[in-house]
């Protein structure tokens, strides 16, 4: 399990030009933050997503995923100024949310063990409030889904954010979610033919056998770059 704390930023597409000078004048400020252990910037793939059950609307233009060992380290980064004094300079017209998750990792059909992120492509799923029994949700969320996912053909890693409403970010607004999930693979190529599998339908049964709950879901095709360790900019 780790603490993530995800930033998404939402605005115009036209806007995407500020919004690259802005990461490229925060990413240090972020990989500086206390007891940091990972930072992860997801930007929307070029390639559309053909998952025939879920069609993409507007997402965010920006997602970053700083990862702490312990909530103990979390908390102490949250502490800090950094975060909100970062995303203040956002260009006008571009908005950020700030949440945070605890993270687990679940195996894969050929890895009996949690892996860590390597592949670049990741659908971001999120669950958002409300729900009639949240904790039923979760349950039958994690019961169902991750065994299923790790039968996709191509799968490389699986995990599942638990929202953590609790803790927050002075200054910056969370989003309600209710649970969130994560696939990755290596192309979207890979991702598309996991989409067209048998795999696929079972996981849209397993959904239609969901408990009952009246928030949005969301499903964002992303290509991740990690900057720690620092890796080249895309």
């Amino acid at each position: 399990m780790s603490w993530i704390c995800e930033i998404a930023v939402t605005g115009s597409t036209d806007l995407r030009s500020g919004l690259r000078d802005w990461q490229a004048n925060n990413e240090r400020r972020f990989a500086e933050l206390p007891g940091l252990s990972a930072a992860d910037f997801y930007i929307p793939t070029e390639q559309a997503s053909q998952d025939p059950f879920n069609h993409e609307v507007a997402g965010p233009l920006l997602i970053v995923m700083l990862e702490f060992a312990s909530e103990t380290a979390l908390r102490a980064a949250l502490a800090e100024a950094t975060i909100a004094s970062g995303l203040a300079t956002l260009p006008p017209g571009l908005a950020a949310t700030a949440s945070v998750f605890e993270r687990a990792f679940y195996p894969v059909a050929d890895d009996e063990t949690a892996a860590p992120l390597k592949a670049p492509v990741s659908y971001v799923v999120r669950y958002h409030l409300p729900a009639d029994d949240e904790a039923a949700f979760i349950r039958n969320y994690v019961d169902s889904h991750p065994p299923t996912q790790a039968k996709l053909p191509g799968i490389r890693a699986i995990m599942c954010y638990f929202p953590r409403p609790d803790i927050t970010v002075l200054g910056v607004a969370a989003v309600d979610y209710l649970v969130g999930n994560e696939v990755v693979f290596d192309t979207v190529q890979d991702f598309n033919a996991a989409m067209k599998s048998p795999v696929r339908h079972e996981l849209r049964a397993h959904f239609k056998e969901f408990p009952p709950f009246s928030g949005a879901n969301t499903h964002f095709l992303m290509h991740r770059r990690r900057l720690l360790p620092l890796t080249p900019a895309i």
